[in-house]
C-alpha cells in the first residue's frame, strides 16, 4: 500500500490533534443540585413538631412547624423555584399534598425553621390538599411510616410569573417546558403511638 505525502501530512495532522485532544484534563461535572435540611437527613424522620396541628383531627399530633431547608447548586438558568410536599401513602394511597409553593427567587437559598408555615414575599401560595396556601404537617393515622418527600424544582420563569392558588397539577401544567432540573429530601412520620 502506497501513501502519498499529502496523505502522510493529512495522517500526521490527525495524529497530533487526537494527541493533543488526549493532552486534555477531563471537563469536571458541575456539583449536583442538592438539597438539605439541618434538621433531618435523607429518610430519616421529622420531629412531632412538624407534624399538623388540626384540633379537629386526632391523627394531628404536632404544632405544624415547617423544617428547615437549604439548597445549593442550582442549575444553569435558574430563575425561580417551586418547592413541594407530598405524601405518596396518604388518601390510601391516592397521596396528599402538604404544600405548594413557588415564585421563589433564584436568590433564595432555603427556608429557616417555621418559615413555609406562613405567608411571605419569599415564595408564591398555591393550594394543597387541605386548600392551604403554606406548610400543613402530616396528620398521620397509626400504622405504618408514610413518606414525605419535598421537591424542589429550579425553574427558567420569572418569580413572578404565576398568579397563586395554583394546585400540584395546575403548576406541573404551568411548568412544562420551563424546568432546569430538581433535588428532593425524602422524610418520614408515623403516629406515635
Amino acid at each position: 500500500m502506497k501513501f502519498g505525502m499529502k496523505s502522510l501530512l493529512v495522517l500526521g495532522g490527525l495524529g497530533l490533534a487526537l494527541a493533543a485532544q488526549a493532552a486534555e484534563p477531563p471537563k469536571k461535572a458541575p456539583p449536583p443540585f442538592k438539597m438539605i435540611s439541618p434538621a433531618f437527613h435523607d429518610n430519616a424522620p421529622l420531629a412531632i413538631k412538624n407534624a399538623g396541628d388540626r384540633k379537629d383531627n386526632p391523627n394531628c399530633v404536632g404544632q405544624s412547624v415547617s423544617p428547615p431547608l437549604q439548597w445549593k447548586n442550582p442549575p444553569a438558568g435558574t430563575a425561580s423555584y417551586a418547592l413541594l410536599l407530598v405524601d405518596p401513602e396518604g388518601r390510601g394511597g391516592l397521596g396528599v399534598v402538604h404544600m405548594v409553593t413557588y415564585g421563589i427567587p433564584a436568590a433564595v437559598t432555603g427556608f429557616a425553621e417555621g418559615e413555609l408555615t406562613k405567608a411571605s414575599d419569599k415564595f408564591v401560595g398555591g393550594k394543597s390538599t387541605m386548600g392551604l396556601p403554606t406548610y400543613f404537617g402530616p396528620c398521620t393515622p397509626p400504622g405504618d411510616w408514610h413518606h414525605y418527600t419535598f421537591t424542589l424544582i429550579a425553574t427558567d420563569l420569572d418569580p413572578k410569573a404565576l398568579a397563586p392558588g395554583m394546585t400540584r397539577d395546575e403548576l406541573f401544567g404551568a411548568l412544562a417546558g420551563h424546568t432546569k432540573g430538581a433535588a428532593g429530601l425524602v422524610s418520614r412520620f408515623r403516629h406515635p403511638q
